[in-house]
């Protein structure tokens, strides 16, 4: 796992997560991403932040792998506050964070981009919560913060992925990038734009809107989350997680 920070712009940062094959990450790497972030927006050279991964996805949520080969609750626990520590670095940063996805974005992708200031994205990047299948519930108040409640809603039920284009036309996805190579340049040129504002102001403006949001965010997921160990302590999400690595044994992660 590698976290890794890069300033390829005056003012902007890029943080970008590693993780073979899909980036679903383990506890530990949520954490770290969560310090990358923080750390991105703290300096002061910083005016703007993009988030990206590589490989072939943004990111597939937590290391189901993880869950299942440690004993007791530990491993949901440390996933459950890591994920809710990088989503809300990803809010509270300082300055404004684009996120840049290409592939999929799923279950704790979707925590990270719904907490973004801006999304970009591939024409065929994928977007989605297979929580339900994954005996897991959380990020819906993530996604309500991309989307209007009555497509949310059948989304979540029925864990349906839905693409780049259709968030564009829905005004979640600010711009889209006909190929992979062409996303960071995307995500760039919106940093730019932003980073060529003052430093202050900019991350005044930031607090502001985070203050005038109607729904706390942290409160929010958090309670989402108490469902989660709720549906774990009824003995129904071992029986789905394990269902999902015999589909799909080499991958351990939200497909």
């Amino acid at each position: 796992m590698s976290v890794s920070t890069s300033t390829p712009r005056d003012g902007v940062a890029v943080v970008t997560v590693d993780h073979p094959p899909v980036n679903a990450l383990p506890a530990h790497a949520w954490y770290d991403l969560a310090e990358a972030l923080t750390a991105a927006g703290r300096d002061p050279a910083h005016r703007a932040v993009v988030l990206t991964g590589t490989g072939r996805g943004f990111n597939a949520g937590v290391d189901i792998k993880e869950l299942q080969r440690t004993p007791g609750h530990g491993a949901l626990i440390g996933a459950n506050r890591g994920c809710a520590a990088a989503f809300a670095a990803v809010y509270e940063c300082e300055v404004p964070v684009i996120a840049a996805v290409h592939g999929h974005c799923l279950g704790g992708g979707i925590g990270l981009v719904g907490n973004a200031d801006a999304v970009v994205a591939t024409e065929d990047a994928t977007f989605g919560l297979p929580e339900l299948d994954r005996g897991a519930l959380g990020a819906a108040t993530h996604l309500s913060r991309m989307l209007p409640p009555q497509l949310v809603r059948p989304l979540y039920y029925t864990g349906r992925t839905v693409t780049a284009r259709e968030l564009h036309h829905h005004g979640a996805v600010w711009a889209l990038a006909r190929s992979r190579t062409a996303l960071l340049e995307v995500a760039l040129e919106l940093a730019d734009r932003i980073a060529a504002k003052d430093g202050l102001l900019l991350r005044l403006a930031k607090e502001a809107l985070n203050g005038i949001d109607p729904v706390d965010v942290r409160r929010s997921y958090r309670y989402e989350q108490g469902f989660t160990f709720e549906a774990n302590l009824a003995g129904v999400s071992d029986r789905h997680r394990d269902a999902f690595l015999d589909a799909r044994p080499d991958e351990g992660s939200r497909p």
